[in-house]
This record gives structure tokens, C-alpha cells and sequence, in this order.
């Protein structure tokens, strides 16, 4: 019989190991059938009583903070004479009383009520006939005709124009329509497009782009402050595995108010960020992933946390460790509130950083002791013990915002910009092959700067597709970039 020491400590290992598949079956099933990741933290913080910490932090029982989104969403009931103010109105139709036709001159009109519908047109596949005269030379008639010569198009003898390029490679990268879809949807657009047609239209859109990608690139690597982040996606490549698909990434560049620039690469290292980055030195902002640490301590570079990351981490445990995990939340809605106060009061850089420091810095401390205290009662295995080990292991980097007012508290905005590609490969699943993983960064790069910037994505490629035919490559594409084009129109 083994001794009761041997049986404690095998039931003390057991009662742990219990505790923390049940930690980890309740957070898969969050996963699974809740309403959606961590980023849904803002209406639970709304819920979160400070209990003990009231008296320390001179708050209400229960703290109310919101995050605000740089996207705006329409509200559920926002009545629909405001939500569809914008719409142009392209037809009006009249409708008289029955009295008033059948004898109009016995009344007269006093006024009028007004309502309104929504209609749509649907997509409609339309030819543009371009016309080109033949003159002859009257004084000479043997000299050659004249004709002015055919305006260059993006695809070479082809028939698309650049407006339907733009519709396909949106409708693909950005409504999330794999091409066979729209294969089966161009009947009822008026003529059938073949989907190995459409392929080709978007690996020549994407070599016309190219240039301004460069360009884009080139940009932010020159500047001062990087947020970078990075998302897998499935790819098949038919020369080395047949019938099956590997693992590629789509690497992600971007600065506040910025363009965003995709990167395809086959792998994950930190020998791929190192050639991503190309020997940029300045302000790197991303979540705790190693490689962005090791290019950290080989350059010079500033890693800047991401408190998102390390929020998401204590609002999972949450529902396990509700004590715990509440008073760190609490906590961080702080910083967060100073932060959507100083975006309200539009601060430069040198003014938030000051305030930043003098507002902030105690509250980080209080948030060091709080998580450390926590971490020395929570099982490691935990999702409350992952939670504190990931924020006391890249503290460093998740204070270091405190000392750059130019940059944000976390990395929520290139998460944001890589959202697409998260969503469009639910539909299309993998990409095609390891070429055609440049050309979906290419085009994800210039539509998703687009919708930062405020532009119409479809509006933009169709002028700009326009334009690129007739340039050479010794001219300027700076004023193409998604960051210029309103100032070229």
C-alpha cells in the first residue's frame, strides 16, 4: 500500500490537472459557440466590480468603459431616414389622389408628403464601343490613313476593361467570391466569364499594382514606427505536395493612419521578419510572438507591447478566476479610458506622452503588484497562471508605449486590417499556390488601405488600372498610393 504522503500528493496532482482541463474545455467552448473572440471584452467590462479595489482606486462599485472603434458601425436602431440619408435619389414618382384625376380643377395643391424606399440595381455586364476614324490625306491620297492610336488596357488584346477588373478582384479579396462562384454568378450578370479567365485578369492586376506595393513598402519601412502582425493561410503547391496543402503567412506592415502592406511568405522564422523588415530601425509595435523579440535584440528597434494581447489573455480566464481577473481588467479599462480621452482631445505626441506618464505610470505599477500576486496563487497551467506569465514576461515591452506618444496602446488596428484575409479564406480556403500568394498580398494591400483612407476600393482600382497602362517605369507612383489618390483626383 503506498504511503499517504504518495496518495496526497498524487490527488493534489490530479485535483491541479482537473482544474485545468476544465479551464481549458470551457474556454474551447467559448471559442465554439460563443459570440465571438476576445475582442468582444468591451460590453463584459461593463459588468466588472471592482469589490476590494473601490476604496484603492476611489471608484464606483462597478467601472463602465467603452472602446472606441476606429470603423464606425450603423447603430441597430438608428431609424432609416439617417441610415440612408447618403443614398443619391434617382427616381421620384408622384402619386395624385383619385379625386384629383378625375376633376384636377377643383382643387388645388396645399403641400406634400414624402417617404421613401431602397432599391438596387443588380450588377450588369454593359460594352463600351470606342470608335476610331480613318482619315485619308487630301492633298496626298497615297499617303496612309491616319487613326489615333488604341488606348492601352490593362489586359493586353483583351476585352475587360478596368472597371470589371476591379469588380472581379474585389468581389474576390474583398467580398470573399472564390472565382468559381462568380464563374456560376456571371450569367445573371449578362454573359458568362470563365474562371480561368478571371485567374488570369488577377495576376495581371496584381503585376500593374506591383509598382505602387513597392512603393508602399518602401514608405513605411523608411519612417519611424512599424505595428506589424501576422495570420496563416492554407496554400497548394503542386510540385512538392500532391493533393495536399501547406501552411503560408500572410505578414502584415502598417503605422497609424498609414497604408497597409501584406507580405506572402512560406513560413513563420524570424529569418522571414528579418527580410520582411529589410534592416528597419524605429519603433516596432506587435503582439509577443519570439521573433519579433529576437529582431528586437539584433537591430535597432523598440518593441512596443500590445495591451490587447494581454487583456484577451485575463478576459478568458474570467469565468474561472472572476476575482482575479476582474481586478486586472479593471485595471487596464483605465489605461484604455486615458487612452480615448486623449484621441478625444486630439493631443500631439510630445503633449500625450507627458500626460501619458504622469496619469499612467501609477496605474501600471499597481497593475505589476496586482498580476504578481496573482501569478503566485494560480496554477501555471491556468488560464488565469498563462495570463500573468505572458504579461510579467513582456512587461518591459507592454510599458514602453508610456515613453513614444506617437504610438497607440496596442496593435487593434493591424488586426483589424488583416480581418479580410481572416474572413475571405473561410470561403476560398487555400490559395491556388505559392505564386499566388504575392499577388493576394498585393491586391489585399491596396484594397484594405483603400478602406482605411476613407476610399471607395472599386473606384480607386477602376482609376487607377486606367492609368498605370500608359506609364512607364520611370515615373513616380507615389500619387497612386491609396495615401495620395484623393489628391490626384
Amino acid at each position: 500500500m503506498p504511503p499517504v504522503e504518495a496518495v496526497e500528493a498524487e490527488n493534489a496532482q490530479l485535483r491541479m490537472e482537473n482544474t485545468v482541463l476544465r479551464e481549458q474545455v470551457a474556454w474551447l467552448r467559448r471559442k465554439l459557440f460563443g459570440g465571438g473572440q476576445g475582442e468582444r471584452i468591451d460590453d463584459t467590462q461593463l459588468k466588472l466590480k471592482l469589490e476590494e479595489m473601490e476604496a484603492r482606486l476611489e471608484e464606483q462599485k462597478t467601472r463602465k468603459v467603452s472602446y472606441e472603434r476606429k470603423v464606425g458601425r450603423a447603430k441597430k436602431n438608428e431609424p432609416p431616414k439617417e441610415r440612408f440619408k447618403d443614398l443619391p435619389v434617382r427616381e421620384t414618382v408622384v402619386i395624385e389622389p383619385d379625386e384629383v384625376k378625375a376633376d384636377p380643377d377643383l382643387y388645388e395643391r396645399i403641400g406634400e408628403e414624402t417617404t421613401f424606399e431602397v432599391d438596387i440595381t443588380p450588377p450588369k455586364l454593359f460594352k463600351r464601343e470606342i470608335v476610331r476614324p480613318k482619315y485619308r490625306f487630301k492633298p496626298e491620297r497615297e499617303r496612309p490613313p491616319v487613326i489615333a492610336p488604341a488606348p492601352p488596357r490593362p489586359v493586353e488584346g483583351g476585352y475587360a476593361s478596368a472597371g470589371l477588373l476591379a469588380w472581379v478582384v474585389l468581389s474576390k479579396y474583398m467580398d470573399h467570391l472564390p472565382l468559381y462562384r462568380q464563374e456560376k454568378m456571371s450569367p445573371r450578370w449578362g454573359a458568362y466569364l470563365s474562371r480561368k479567365t478571371m485567374a488570369d485578369w488577377v495576376e495581371t492586376v496584381a503585376e500593374w499594382l506591383k509598382p505602387i506595393y513597392n512603393y508602399m513598402r518602401r514608405s513605411l519601412l523608411a519612417g519611424d514606427y512599424i505595428q506589424a502582425d501576422e495570420t496563416p493561410v492554407r496554400y497548394q503547391d503542386p510540385d512538392t505536395k500532391k493533393g495536399k496543402s501547406g501552411e503560408g503567412w500572410m505578414w502584415l506592415i502598417s503605422r497609424p493612419g498609414g497604408d497597409v502592406v501584406f507580405d506572402w511568405r512560406l513560413s513563420r522564422r524570424h529569418g522571414e521578419l528579418t527580410s520582411l523588415l529589410d534592416g528597419y530601425t524605429g519603433l516596432l509595435q506587435s503582439d509577443g510572438y519570439g521573433a519579433y523579440d529576437r529582431y528586437d535584440r539584433g537591430n535597432d528597434v523598440t518593441w512596443i507591447g500590445c495591451w490587447a494581447h494581454a487583456r484577451r489573455k485575463f478576459y478568458d480566464a474570467l469565468d474561472n478566476h472572476p476575482r482575479e481577473a476582474g481586478r486586472v481588467l479593471a485595471l487596464i479599462a483605465r489605461l484604455y479610458a486615458f487612452e480615448k480621452r486623449y484621441r478625444e482631445e486630439a493631443l500631439d505626441a510630445p503633449t500625450r506622452q507627458r500626460r501619458r506618464v504622469s496619469e499612467q505610470r501609477r496605474i501600471l505599477k499597481w497593475l505589476h503588484v496586482v498580476i504578481r500576486i496573482c501569478s503566485r496563487r494560480a496554477l501555471p497551467k491556468s488560464g488565469l497562471g498563462k495570463a500573468c506569465a505572458y504579461a510579467l514576461a513582456h512587461w518591459k515591452p507592454l510599458c514602453a508605449y508610456l515613453d513614444h506618444g506617437n504610438v497607440e496602446i496596442d496593435n487593434n488596428l493591424v488586426e483589424n486590417a488583416i480581418r479580410p484575409s481572416a474572413l475571405g479564406k473561410k470561403n476560398w480556403l487555400f490559395i491556388g499556390s505559392p505564386q499566388a500568394g504575392e499577388r493576394s498580398a498585393i491586391i489585399y494591400s491596396l484594397a484594405i488601405s483603400c478602406q482605411r483612407h476613407g476610399i471607395d476600393p472599386h473606384a480607386y482600382l477602376a482609376d487607377v488600372l486606367a492609368r498605370v497602362p500608359r506609364m512607364t517605369n520611370q515615373q513616380d507612383f507615389a500619387p497612386l498610393a491609396p495615401s495620395h489618390w484623393k489628391t490626384l483626383r
